[in-house]
């Protein structure tokens, strides 16, 4: 149901390149590997989920157990998505007694996810759920805790803009319609190289590295 983000990995081979060639997301980014220190078996993190779907979604489970949860649609049944959109807070997954007729976490454990805790924030029209789990002992309360910090600060870190400039929104969407620049210029009365400036100031307000992912992300964030 859900898709995997690219970003995460993206960030990962910036931080192998020159440090004048990084490009820097200071919350999102380090939020995402200080989940990798706490978690050793890996974490799930699906951030303002709307309409079912979130808006950055990244795990670093067990490949084969990721393969084996998309194959057979476990984020529909998963008992800890249903606790994460029903209850804001955390816990243990051991305390969560909800329905698991698929044996989901059972079948986790063979992968190594023996032991976890899963933390919910925001509202519900925009929640953020993520999941930690280790192979060897609970977490701790205070490693919870931590959790629960960094969650808060992710969901504040991937938050959408929530609205575009009229000029960017014409901009996107001539070429959503398929325009090339010189033509979609020409429809609104401006040069080409004033029609790139506004493609360049949507990128930057949508975080977008190219014109088609800002196009990807307005369509998602509902601003097109």
């Amino acid at each position: 149901m859900w898709r995997d983000n690219e970003l995460y990995d993206a960030q990962a081979l910036e931080k192998k390149s020159a440090p004048h060639q990084r490009r820097q997301k200071p919350g999102l980014e380090s939020g995402l590997d200080e989940l990798s220190q706490l978690a050793p078996k890996g974490f799930s993190a699906g951030l303002h989920i709307r309409f079912a779907s979130p808006l950055i979604y990244v795990r670093t489970y067990d490949e084969a157990w990721t393969k084996i949860y998309d194959e057979n649609a476990y984020a529909l049944r998963d008992p800890l998505v249903f606790w994460g959109l029903g209850v804001k807070g955390c816990s243990r997954w051991s305390a969560i007694k909800l329905p698991d007729p698929f044996n989901i976490l059972g079948q986790a454990r063979a992968f190594g996810l023996a032991f976890g805790a899963v933390v919910s924030h925001g509202p519900i029209t925009s929640r953020t759920i993520v999941g930690i789990a280790r192979d060897d002992r609970e977490f701790t309360d205070e490693e919870i805790i931590r959790a629960v910090e960094i969650v808060k600060l992710l969901h504040i870190s991937a938050e959408p803009p929530t609205e575009l400039t009229q000029a960017q929104i014409e901009a996107l969407r001539l070429l959503a319609d398929g325009d090339r620049h010189t033509a979609a210029a020409a429809k609104l009365g401006i040069s080409e190289s004033a029609f790139k400036a506004r493609l360049q100031s949507a990128r930057v307000r949508l975080g977008a590295r190219t014109t088609a992912q800002a196009l990807k992300k307005a369509r998602e964030y509902q601003l097109l």
